[in-house]
């Protein structure tokens, strides 16, 4: 897949995920059969042992991934900033977390990924789900993730990968031909969803992310393949 066909600039995302926004989260729970909530808990397993973990989410969106690791019992989160570039969609997660017991532990804010507004070492984790594709420089954003942990500080990246054989073929039918329609049907946005099984086929996975989560600098890393290696979990450590 050609990356001539995808429009990365920071306002195009902007306005395709506000376009969206009030029907992503149905939409995503139809187009991964409802496991991408699953999917999204595994990453609370591989949080650091901080007690006190003060936590960065990239690519927020409606906080599905911030809700996820405040309510597993595996996590000690103490505070948390979520970081969206769709102002649309960091409404409707405020909207979702404001009745929730540890609101006022969570801060969303509109910013992007490859200039985030903070201080080197202020974070124990930061976390990154479904969101590096659509960055137009993940090597910079990767950079970026790096400077603001704090020293031993954990990186966790979510994102679709492509699958092995023999789960590979059906895989690519499925994002060439049924996502893109369906996802069109539910949000009235057949361009973003063509958007996305472009990102997905042509974006480095595996150990090509590795090697890129090395060449900004991070160490310990290893990938956690789930759903048949259509999605992976990627670690890094400062």
């Amino acid at each position: 897949m050609k990356e001539s066909g995808q429009n990365k600039d920071p306002v195009h995302v902007k306005s395709m995920f506000n376009q969206i926004a009030k029907t992503y989260d149905k939409t995503n729970r139809i187009l991964s059969f409802g496991m991408d909530l699953r999917w999204r808990k595994r990453v609370a397993k591989h949080l650091p042992a901080a007690k006190k973990i003060h936590l960065l989410d990239l690519a927020t969106g409606t906080a599905d991934q911030l809700i996820t690791l405040f309510e597993s019992k595996k996590t000690s989160i103490h505070s948390a900033i979520g970081l969206d570039i769709a102002a649309e969609m960091i409404l409707l997660g405020e909207q979702k977390i404001q009745s929730k017991p540890y609101a006022k532990q969570i801060e969303l804010q509109i910013g992007d990924a490859m200039h985030l507004p903070f201080e080197e070492s202020s974070f124990h984790a930061c976390t990154f789900s479904f969101g590096i594709r659509n960055v137009k420089d993940p090597l910079h954003a990767l950079e970026e993730m790096r400077r603001v942990l704090k020293p031993n500080g954990r990186c966790l990246i979510l994102e679709f990968s492509l699958p092995p054989f023999p789960f590979k073929k059906p895989y690519l039918f499925y994002l060439r031909r049924v996502l893109p329609w369906l996802g069109g049907k539910l949000s009235r946005e057949p361009k973003a969803y063509r958007y996305l099984n472009q990102t997905i086929e042509s974006f480095p996975s595996g150990s090509a992310f590795l090697s890129l989560m090395k060449r900004a600098g991070f160490s310990k890393t290893k990938a956690c393949p789930m759903a048949l290696g259509a999605v992976t979990l990627y670690i890094g450590e400062k």
